[in-house]
């Protein structure tokens, strides 16, 4: 199947295949063509130019895009999409006052969602999840990371886990999996952290390794949730298994977690609200890519990463949307973007970059995603005319999104 899209406006985020991801200055340029052609074959982009150079080819079909931009796919590196009933509850709490912390203290928040999940079916679990991955999908996320976490038991971490392989299997977007067994202590653990550490060292980790269930490990390293030290073993554990960390770190507190994560070669960092001069020092020249939620502050109210300060320091960053049923109820991207560069001053070219190319980088998947790059998966996202691309932010609640490619397929 061969789809050629002629006379693209704007064609966003024309890369090299040796580009991987961009930091500091570089994210403030983004590579584009104006009234272009891409040629997508089969899953793949194939080739792309301006329009005076687009060849004479036998296609199957052909979009003229008049007036309409072209660019990758959104990376959403950390998300927790499978999750059973809502959080609607604790929204009116925050409202009426209470902080994060204290619904926590009352049972309320990742404990909350841990028993409304145990108490779901796989099958309903699926049923719900799914909803949620067609919305995001329809958002324009090509590529999503999925969490586990909200089962705190071997049974239902597993159950989780094997939902989020299934949406993989049954949908055009390329998922990864993350185990995130250590996201709270259960109430049963609540006086024997030791023993929780345990079981996910000796029992959790080997059975899912032995179904094949993740690519990555996570942990809350947060004061009140897992300390650095609890965190650092659980990293280590992964690795043993081939499951590299993806880390919440500094969401509420600095003590020490992000030198940890880049001492164990941690794929990313994330949260990260809170953010020290060291932290950033630390950071510099290491493969440790930080991720930024700032729907999530948005939602609960808390400080944003501080962007500028880590982008002028010459750190990369990635964007994410962080969608939960308690502190980010949406994987919209487009939010996430316009979010960034509002609340975060990112500019537009900086924003894009952390939710493709950097994202991708997150996610573990440059070698097919993040880029209008010859040989990357045809992922795309086809805007509504526009005047152009800072259109997306600037017009934060409109709907841009004309159509989306998934892998070669339009959806």
């Amino acid at each position: 199947m061969k789809i050629l899209l002629i006379h693209i406006k704007e064609l966003l985020q024309i890369r090299d295949k040796s580009v991987i991801m961009v930091a500091g200055e570089e994210m403030k340029i983004l590579p584009k063509l104006e009234n272009a052609f891409l040629l997508i074959e089969d899953e793949i982009i194939s080739d792309f130019g301006l329009m005076e150079n687009c060849p004479e080819l036998a296609v199957d079909r052909v979009i003229d895009l008049s007036g309409q931009s072209v660019l990758p796919s959104w990376v959403d590196s950390h998300t927790h999409i499978v999750y059973a009933g809502n959080r609607q509850q604790e929204f009116v709490d925050r409202i009426n006052g209470l902080s994060y912390e204290e619904i926590f203290n009352r049972g309320g928040g990742i404990l909350n969602s841990a028993k409304k999940l145990q108490e779901t079916t796989e099958e309903d679990l699926y049923e719900q999840s799914k909803v949620r991955l067609e919305e995001v999908i329809r958002q324009g996320t090509g590529a999503v990371e999925i969490k586990s976490g909200y089962g705190l038991n071997l049974e239902s971490e597993l159950k989780m886990l094997r939902v989020i392989k299934k949406l993989g299997e049954n949908y055009p977007i390329k998922i990864k999996a993350t185990f995130l067994g250590a996201h709270a202590f259960p109430t049963i653990y609540k006086d024997n952290h030791e023993g929780y550490i345990q079981l996910i060292i000796d029992e959790m980790i080997p059975a899912i390794a032995k179904e094949k269930l993740a690519d990555y490990i996570d942990a809350f390293l947060e004061t009140g949730y897992f300390s650095v030290e609890e965190t650092e073993r659980i990293m280590q554990a992964g690795q043993k298994y081939g499951l590299a960390a993806k880390i919440h770190v500094n969401q509420f507190t600095a003590i020490g977690g992000i030198a940890a994560c880049v001492k164990n070669k941690a794929l990313t960092v994330d949260h990260l609200e809170i953010v020290t001069d060291e932290d950033i020092a630390v950071l510099k020249n290491s493969t440790t890519m930080p991720v930024a939620l700032p729907t999530c502050s948005y939602f609960i109210s808390i400080p944003y990463t501080p962007a500028r300060k880590m982008i002028d320091a010459g750190l990369p960053l990635a964007l994410a949307s962080d969608f939960n049923p308690g502190t980010t109820p949406s994987g919209n991207m487009n939010f996430v973007v316009a979010t960034a560069c509002i609340k975060m001053k990112m500019t537009p070219e900086e924003a894009i970059n952390a939710a493709t190319i950097n994202g991708a980088y997150a996610m573990g998947v440059s070698d097919e995603y993040g880029s209008i790059t010859r040989g990357k998966k045809a992922s795309l996202i086809i805007t509504k005319p526009l005047n152009s691309f800072y259109e997306i932010p600037y017009a934060f609640a409109s709907q841009h999104i004309d159509r989306v490619i998934l892998e070669g397929k339009l959806i």
